[in-house]
């Protein structure tokens, strides 16, 4: 018997086939533009002055909500582009 390890297929076709990078992409800059406009909202108060108002001892207002903006475009460019993908996915499989 042969101890060689048989070699794996190669997963670029799947990804490349289901249009990963591009819908990371778009995930991406969605994701981005959705941070950007809740930021711009809650600091510069586009919407009207915030009714409540609190100390932030760290970092001050506008550093936590750049943290937040950050998780909030993160998330939502996975979101996005797991959606888009999905999609591909399941419009390929409708085709066969």
């Amino acid at each position: 018997m042969s101890e060689e390890v048989p070699d794996r297929p190669p997963q670029s076709g799947l990804v490349g086939a289901l249009s990963v990078p591009r819908n990371a992409a778009i995930g991406v800059a969605v994701g981005i533009a959705l941070a950007i406009l809740a930021y711009l909202a809650r600091v510069f108060e586009l919407f009207g002055p915030f009714a409540g108002t609190r100390e932030y001892p760290v970092l001050g207002p506008e550093g936590w909500f750049l943290v937040l903006a950050f998780v909030l475009a993160t998330s939502t460019a996975l979101l996005v582009a797991s959606i888009l993908t999905v999609v591909e996915a399941v419009r390929l499989t409708r085709e066969l």
